[in-house]
């Protein structure tokens, strides 16, 4: 069943609303992969891709090094993670499309494969891509001890769109999908809360780990069963394959800090604006939230990893700059003696009642003391742009304006976005990776 949902799913054969979800996570994906090239973290990843991964099939976007497939989706991949505002799936605690969308389109550009992808397959294999991952996903964390950054199981959604991309047999993906279980990276995710550094979510290594997975399994390597596939206990994870749509339970980030620290930014934001107030008037602030947020307690960050992975300032910075992007978690602002003051003033309050509703929902609540000693709170709080409440088309299209406008003069970003919005209509996938790659000039 799950080899012929791979090969086998054509695009007319998706609702509208999952046809148009696609495009949506596509443009948002590829708008945070333009920010992230401001990190620290995507230099290197990308100098390292470019050594270790050299060769032909991809090149890297906003750069334009040659390098393999799996080079590119690793990348890619984790410039994707280097900035924390993609999207993510509430009950895998964790990200598709930054594994996902990097492997599909380093497939689509694959020079060893003869036939162009056009819009509505690559659209399609970022759908299938979308399913089989959170699905892996789900039957992992149901399944193991620990808890695994989304490399453990999005590289299963990875190795899904390089074995259609390929158009492997039955018993080829059936190893392809065992190779990439058994190397996605089963890393610690906690251990990056606590210790904030650029090893991050683990979706590049996933994104890699996956296509490596199906370029192997082409050439005969063996590496099936997969576990979190095929395992009894794991079944009812699969029965609704085709028929609930996972890619519209996704979630998106306004801001591009730990979604575990945006309930908290959203009722501190209502807070200042329902009263009027003044960051500076402000004495402490209170935040009752879930066990995992609480953990996000880093105060004065060093570099980008700390301040996305830092609940007080992350906080603090929303309510002096209003937004989050690479601008407001980086170089000077991580200086700014405001938002270090209104972070050092940040109590963080684990609340039992929140913890058990962790991790399909994820609440936070505000109380914000003035210096001349009244007291405003919030209501309970959940993180802008859930599944529920998704950004309008408007709102996305804003938000990718703005992620990519930080890096590329206007008229790049309006073709990067109109072609995007539009790629269900394009003959030829390609011209997304050659936009991206570009001769153009970034700011």
């Amino acid at each position: 069943m799950i080899s012929s949902f791979i090969h086998e799913k054509k695009w007319n054969e998706f609702p509208q609303s999952v046809q148009h979800q696609a495009v949506r996570c596509l443009l948002d994906t590829v708008g945070t992969v333009i920010a992230g090239r401001q990190t620290e973290l995507s230099r290197i990843i990308y100098d390292f891709a470019a050594a270790a991964f050299g060769g032909s099939g991809a090149r890297l976007w906003l750069d334009g090094r040659s390098v393999s497939p799996p080079g590119a989706a690793l990348a890619h991949g984790m410039t994707i993670d280097s900035l924390d505002i993609h999207d993510g799936y509430n009950l895998v605690k964790g990200h598709i499309g930054a594994a996902v969308i990097p492997a599909a389109l380093a497939m689509a550009g694959a020079e060893f494969v003869d036939a162009p992808v056009s819009g509505q397959e690559l659209l399609t294999s970022l759908v299938i891509g979308y399913e089989i991952a959170g699905r892996a996903g789900r039957a992992l964390h149901a399944t193991a001890c620990d808890y695994h950054t989304s490399g453990a199981w999005n590289a299963l959604g990875a190795a899904a769109v390089a074995a259609r991309r390929l158009k492997l047999n039955r018993e080829q993906t059936r190893h392809a999908l065992g190779i990439a279980e058994y190397h996605g990276p089963r890393s610690q995710m906690m251990r990056c809360i606590d210790y904030p550094t650029m090893v991050k979510d683990g979706s590049g290594w996933g994104a890699m780990a996956g296509v490596s997975a199906a370029l192997m399994a082409q050439g005969g390597f063996t590496g099936a069963p997969a576990i979190t596939v095929e395992a009894d206990d794991v079944a009812a994870v699969w029965a609704d394959l085709g028929k609930h749509w996972l890619i519209m339970d996704q979630y998106v980030k306004p801001y591009a800090v730990c979604r575990w620290a945006q309930p908290a930014i959203v009722g501190a934001l209502a807070v200042r604006e329902q009263h009027n107030l003044a960051p500076e008037a402000i004495k402490t602030i209170r935040v009752r939230t879930f066990h995992e947020a609480v953990r996000l307690a880093c105060r004065r960050p060093q570099n980008t990893e700390e301040a996305q992975y830092s609940l007080p300032f992350s906080v603090a910075g929303a309510l002096v700059y209003g937004r989050l992007g690479a601008a407001e978690l980086s170089g000077q602002a991580l200086t700014d003696r405001l938002v270090l003051r209104l972070s050092d003033s940040i109590e963080l309050i684990e609340d039992e009642a929140y913890d058990g509703r962790f991790p399909a929902e994820r609440f936070a609540r505000i109380e914000i003391e003035l210096a001349d000693g009244a007291v405003y709170k919030s209501e309970p709080s959940e993180p802008a742009w859930g599944p529920e409440a998704p950004p309008t088309d408007d709102e996305l299209r804003a938000k990718f304006r703005w992620l990519a406008g930080e890096m590329l003069p206007q008229s790049r970003v309006t073709e990067l976005e109109e072609t995007i919005w539009l790629s269900s209509e394009l003959a030829d996938a390609n011209v997304i990776n050659q936009l991206l790659t570009g001769t153009g000039e970034t700011k």
